[in-house]
């Protein structure tokens, strides 16, 4: 499956793509969620307050919805819940909501495409930082590093549906599994 996208070279952070990812996010796992908390609560300085970011797809809403019920279980404060669709004329609104305020750590659901979008309006417009990002499996793919352009996730990590980790580096993605972690 190639990657016909074009990043727009204008001043617009825009990824211009035929169409949306064909593929919806698939349903996270308890693995996964469970992996995302041990990364937040293992991460110092320690992460009490969260804001979840998530696209409009029945996968990362439930995601969101999830790790909100599991956060605030557990004692942690959730700032703000934001979502966004995969396609939008300007994401600068979605982005200075996520941004705002001053959360710990952002955590992410969603598919490659929107999530893409998102990241380069946030890095062009706020003072978002993907080092105090994590996310859902769904966003961990070569698909969203190659449509967020370079730089852009460099830090963000995150968990795989396995319940192993995740993260960006230098344009690339690199995966442990549970069974290497231990």
């Amino acid at each position: 499956m190639g990657l016909p996208r074009a990043i727009n070279s204008s001043r617009s952070p825009l990824v211009h793509a035929p169409a949306p990812t064909p593929y919806p996010p698939a349903a996270h796992t308890p693995a996964e969620r469970d992996a995302l908390v041990a990364m937040l609560t293992t991460r110092r300085p320690r992460v009490e307050t969260i804001t979840i970011g998530h696209a409009r797809d029945a996968a990362s809403v439930a995601a969101a919805e999830d790790l909100t019920r599991t956060w605030q279980a557990r004692g942690g404060h959730v700032l703000t819940v934001v979502h966004w669709p995969e396609n939008a004329a300007s994401w600068l609104r979605h982005a200075r909501r996520f941004a705002a305020g001053e959360p710990d750590a952002w955590v992410v659901a969603g598919a490659p495409l929107g999530w893409a979008q998102m990241a380069r309006r946030l890095r062009r417009s706020t003072d978002w930082d993907p080092a105090r990002t994590f996310a859902f499996a769904s966003v961990g793919t070569p698909e969203t590093v190659t449509l967020a352009a370079p730089g852009t996730l460099d830090g963000l990590r995150g968990a795989t549906a396995a319940g192993g980790t995740w993260r960006i580096t230098r344009h690339s993605i690199l995966w442990e599994e549970p069974s290497a972690q231990a």
